[in-house]
């Protein structure tokens, strides 16, 4: 029995949230069209910051630190530091160069400039040493890196007969812009998502508020009649479920074609990444972000309008 009251009271619960849906048109559409542009931003935030991420990865990928190796250091003594550094947590990756590709790499480089070639085929040797290229994870731990390269060449005897030189301390200061940048970018994207949230449930709240205003009178005689909170709010609640779907669907919607717009040229500047095909690839997951934060917002203003507006006694009881 208790099963079947509840059943009926959400019946008419939901049947007078959509009668209050489809009776106040215009209110209905004033607060789907807030809530669609909310979520509009939100999710271009979401490609926004994908495509930041996108860009600053490429820029991290580009700042490295060099290990640069005198021409006595042995390929033993070089491959057991390779592996000491691999077991670094701050290291992401460390390649090898030998003395030989070394070589090559020059004389590709400066294959026109004759009088260098000349000048290094009359030495007779090879003059250069090996090398290992060393990636972090992220671009703030290329200090620590470099205090352990300092340290770990400080620790060994044949110091100044392995390790010639390391141009961390030469490229320093744009390691560090970098990972200001990253920093920032981070901080600004969380302030602007938690601006934009703030913002969004002041103007559903009160948008809200209105539709809630109109049936005032409806609201006074359920009270008289001794109708409970939870009747007062269910249909409110119901009605903001909807706009919450339904403005949620539009905002996913209009990502098709924007993100399609977009996608050749969002990969042509920030590079690596195509809007539409990362939209296409993660829509299910997107689209139930957006779902989420429509039926949320909705939901949520709903309830709480109702709930001011009965706990401040706007109608006589």
């Amino acid at each position: 029995m208790i099963n079947f009251f509840m059943w009926t009271d959400i019946k008419r619960i939901s049947r007078a949230g959509f009668l209050g849906f489809w009776r106040n048109k215009f209110v209905s559409l004033a607060s789907m069209l807030v809530i669609t542009v909310t979520l509009f931003m939100f999710g271009s935030l979401i490609f926004i910051g994908v495509s930041l991420e996108t860009a600053l990865e490429r820029i991290q990928a580009k700042v490295d630190v060099d290990v640069y190796f005198t021409t006595e250091a042995s390929e033993a003594d070089i491959l057991a530091l390779k592996k000491t550094l691999l077991e670094l947590p701050e290291v992401a990756t460390v390649s090898y160069t030998t003395r030989e590709s070394a070589l090559a790499q020059f004389k590709k480089r400066h294959e026109s400039d004759f009088l260098t070639l000349q000048a290094l085929d009359e030495l007779g040797e090879n003059p250069l040493g090996a090398s290992l290229n060393i990636l972090a994870k992220e671009t703030s731990q290329y200090e620590t890196i470099a205090r352990f390269l300092d340290n770990q060449t400080a620790a060994l005897a044949n110091a100044g007969e392995l390790i010639d030189s390391v141009n961390y301390y030469q490229n320093k200061g744009a390691i560090d812009k970098l990972a200001n940048i990253v920093a920032g970018t981070e901080k600004i994207g969380i302030a602007l998502v938690l601006a934009l949230a703030f913002i969004s449930v002041i103007i559903t709240f009160n948008t809200i508020r209105l539709a809630i205003y109109t049936a005032r009178e409806e609201i006074a005689v359920m009270r008289l009649v001794g109708a409970g909170t939870r009747y007062i709010q269910g249909p409110f609640v119901v009605e903001g479920f909807l706009y919450g779907v339904i403005s949620a669907v539009v905002a996913i919607g209009l990502f098709f074609p924007l993100t399609y717009w977009l996608g050749d040229r969002a990969e042509q500047f920030f590079g690596g990444i195509n809007l539409y095909s990362y939209y296409l690839a993660n829509f299910f997951e997107i689209a139930a972000i957006l779902l989420g934060t429509g039926v949320l917002l909705g939901v949520g203003s709903s309830f709480f309008a109702v709930g001011r507006y009965i706990s401040k006694k706007y109608f006589t009881a």
